[in-house]
């Protein structure tokens, strides 16, 4: 009975007694069927009854172990290993383009963690997934969202600069290990088909819709609705603008030369710049939207005079375009930059979040630097820092700018050091630190004049100290070379 009631908690327990009986009963069968006797012959049980029961036996014994392995379920396995759509273990791990970079060293101390059992008991899977699975989700699930049209990754919400799915090897090979140590077969990927002759709009559709543009109010209202529906929908649709180089200003006609004061203009723009941003997801046709001439120009207008969310959409656009390099100077040598600031100084939340995602990009390209700190990016960015909005992606752009002169020295003007010394104390990302670090760095080399407020900064708080101590390498460096630059003056004083 005792045994009983180990078996009622411990269910693996009793499938292994259950597995191992009947592998005795099948070792007997099989050796009286060798030995060409039969074990019960008495009681009228001949040998092919033998082969009967054994044969029984073998796939009573194959149910087992199937059951065995439906009940080890994949509920028990990492969070990680699941993907945030399907909320199911994922078949094939791949990385959208908002994933983060994981570099080759990194990759290989985690695989080594991982598979090696000299370092098991020091990491666990968590540890090991903070790395490198960021952004990672099944194939077949995330496919089935970019189909739907979407422009954003589905857990951070930022624009893809592109929709090229990554194979995630390491995931990948961490959840088959993970498999193979339970004894788990892992399924093989699903596939997902974005085949659906009876939804496709044809191409008469397209055209008819576009030949609705240069006609009446109403009429361009109706085909700039259903343009921005199927564009959204239907990734076709998308290819059908770059299949033609008079599609887009067709599409943009109806607002090149009107004013979009009236709430009626204001519907027809919204629907119009949004078209052109799902338009810009599309690959093919980043070039030759950035390069319509009309299309820059009345994004910009958009970002100055639409209702929130077209000016949001707008610099979202701005965005998916800049992707290309080329694209980059254009559109900074068109005076995108100005509006963008602006957009990202009135504070709309996810208007921030999008005008951010375009300068940070555009000022990838040296000379969209300078216009930026020429057209004010600096005191804004300092200012919303300061309110500590969107700080990860507002400091990633001030530690791109501080490589322009003008910029440190405004910074030092802005007060920029105390702020920045502040956000390293109150804050647990080492990105963020890294950011601060690497901006205060350059202050340091650029400005002597700040020597004397960072050495307060460390004999109050030793804030230096600690990221030379705690840091990231890179965070470390800096802050070793900061220390070294403002105790330097000191060192030779007391030598002297």
């Amino acid at each position: 009975m005792a045994k009983s009631g180990v078996f009622e908690r411990d269910p693996t327990a009793a499938t292994k007694v259950a597995t191992d009986n009947l592998k005795k009963e099948l070792q007997r069968l099989v050796n009286s069927i060798v030995e060409g006797s039969s074990p019960d012959e008495e009681n009228g049980f001949g040998f092919t009854d033998c082969i009967d029961r054994a044969t029984q036996t073998l796939q009573s014994l194959k149910d087992l172990k199937h059951r065995s392995l439906d009940n080890t379920s994949f509920d028990s396995c990492p969070k990680e290993f699941n993907c945030p759509l399907s909320k199911e273990i994922m078949r094939d791990p791949v990385i959208i383009s908002s994933g983060e970079v994981i570099s080759l060293l990194n990759s290989s101390i985690i695989l080594c963690v991982f598979f090696c059992d000299r370092f098991s008991n020091m990491f666990t899977v968590n540890d090991t997934l903070t790395f490198c699975n960021l952004q990672t989700y099944d194939r077949a699930s995330i496919q089935k969202w970019l189909k739907a049209g979407n422009r954003s990754c589905p857990k951070t919400k930022q624009v893809l600069s592109h929709t090229i799915l990554t194979p995630n090897q390491l995931v990948r090979d961490m959840i088959t290990q993970w498999c193979k140590n339970r004894g788990v077969r892992l399924p093989g990927p699903l596939h997902y088909s974005d085949q659906n002759p009876a939804t496709e709009p044809n191409h008469s559709v397209f055209l008819s819709l576009l030949n609705k543009l240069s006609s009446t109010l109403s009429d361009q209202k109706e085909a700039a609705s259903s343009l921005r529906s199927l564009t959204k929908r239907v990734p076709s649709f998308r290819a059908y603008f770059g299949e033609s180089n008079d599609a887009i200003p067709q599409l943009l006609a109806p607002l090149s030369g009107i004013k979009t004061e009236t709430e009626t203009h204001r519907d027809l723009q919204e629907d119009l710049i949004t078209t052109l941003l799902n338009l810009s997801i599309h690959d093919n046709n980043k070039k030759l939207v950035a390069e319509t001439p009309i299309a820059i120009p009345i994004l910009l207008d958009a970002l100055r005079s639409g209702t929130i969310e077209t000016r949001s959409n707008a610099a979202a656009t701005l965005f998916t375009l800049s992707a290309l390099d080329s694209n980059k100077s254009l559109i900074g040598k068109s005076g995108a930059l100005e509006p963008l600031i602006d957009l990202l100084e009135e504070g709309h939340v996810v208007a921030m979040k999008d005008a951010a995602s375009a300068i940070f990009n555009l000022c990838i390209v040296h000379e969209n630097k300078s216009r930026a700190v020429r057209d004010g990016a600096v005191p804004v960015i300092l200012k919303k820092i300061g309110e500590r909005v969107h700080v990860d992606e507002l400091l990633a752009i001030l530690a791109m700018l501080s490589s322009n002169q003008r910029a440190v020295e405004e910074m030092g003007d802005l007060r920029a050091v105390s702020c920045l010394f502040s956000l390293i104390r109150e804050t647990s990302c080492d990105r963020n630190k890294e950011n601060c670090i690497a901006i205060l760095h350059t202050i340091c080399f650029n400005d002597r004049t700040k020597w004397k407020e960072m050495k307060e900064e460390e004999s109050k708080y030793g804030t230096l100290s600690r990221v030379a101590e705690d840091g990231t390498s890179r965070a470390k460096r800096k802050a070793n070379g900061i220390l070294d630059r403002i105790n330097r003056p000191l060192n030779r004083t007391h030598t002297a």
